[in-house]
């Protein structure tokens, strides 16, 4: 998959996904899998717009935190079959009209044939271009578009923001019906104090990526992938008050794992279900009980979202 950060003309005519994707959920899915099947029978690249920096937080000047990393995005988008990404500053863009848009970016930059939006898909200076705005402008340049019906979960809308709010209240259980996959990361395993071997604990170490929105503080159910199988794991997510540290980790043990040493590797850690929440306590053997007692409900929560 090729990745582009310049606004340069494309050779080939291609079948644009348009969006700022964060998170790729259902309703994103949706938006790149038309493109990628419009590209395929029409013989054109299939490709997706993004833009580096949340366009909410350029314009508001307030930091909002991403659901994934720009790593898992694009896997996401390889995965759904695009050939192409565009990813490009936001700023440069962002005081272009909708018409300057079209013309001058989708026309003049992608070299787009066909688009493809969400239902709520707003561009262009202000915000004031919207789904029916893009299809009339196009059409002046003979592109077509389509404009992707919402995708709902519990009656309302699937979307960024309300992902970002059930992640933040440690609803994952919601957050991984609305993503269409469970919410995780992949990330290397670091070298840590290595406490949790003192109380036959080992744990698996990971630095929380910089950026995101965090879910609470507390104990989580997993999944964690080792070497194509996937295990059981009791995760936590904090700053581990009883021992200290002074940024945020997310820590997983493995009951039943017993396999090599996985520092330097990069594990994927998927979230299943909220535990409790983080506390300090009195000591390393007041953790090992709590922590015991997490993974028989992180095992109970495992097995049935295997099922």
């Amino acid at each position: 998959m090729e990745i582009v950060e310049n606004l340069i003309r494309s050779k080939e005519p291609t079948s644009t996904a348009l969006g700022f994707f964060d998170g790729v959920h259902s309703g994103h899915v949706s938006v790149i899998r038309e493109a990628v099947s419009y590209a395929q029978q029409n013989g054109l690249l299939p490709a997706v717009f993004t833009t580096k920096q949340l366009p909410r937080s350029v314009l508001s000047g307030t930091k909002v935190g991403a659901i994934t990393t720009l790593d898992e995005k694009l896997a996401a988008f390889r995965s759904l079959g695009a050939e192409r990404v565009y990813i490009i500053d936001f700023r440069e863009i962002m005081h272009m009209t909708a018409e300057d848009f079209v013309k001058d970016i989708l026309l003049g930059c992608f070299h787009a044939r066909h688009a493809v939006c969400g239902f709520n898909y707003h561009f262009g200076y202000g915000g004031k271009g919207s789904g029916s705005t893009l299809s009339e402008l196009c059409r002046q340049y003979d592109i077509t578009v389509t404009t992707q019906h919402r995708i709902s979960y519990d009656d309302s809308p699937v979307s960024s923001t309300r992902i970002r709010s059930a992640v933040a209240s440690g609803h994952f259980p919601d957050v991984n019906r609305m993503l269409g996959r469970r919410y995780g990361f992949r990330l290397p395993v670091l070298h840590g104090k290595k406490l949790g071997r003192t109380i036959g604990i080992p744990t698996i170490n990971q630095a929380f990526p910089d950026g995101l929105i965090l879910p609470p503080f507390g104990a989580y159910a997993t999944a964690v992938t080792v070497d194509g199988t996937v295990y059981c794991g009791v995760t936590d997510i904090g700053v581990k008050p009883t021992v200290g540290s002074d940024r945020v980790l997310i820590e997983t043990w493995l009951p039943r794992y017993s396999g090599r040493e996985l520092y330097g590797e990069t594990i994927d850690v998927r979230f299943l279900d909220f535990i409790r929440p983080e506390k300090k306590f009195d000591g390393l053997l007041s953790l090992q009980e709590e922590i015991r007692r997490n993974a028989l409900m992180a095992q109970t929560i495992f097995d049935r979202c295997q099922q």
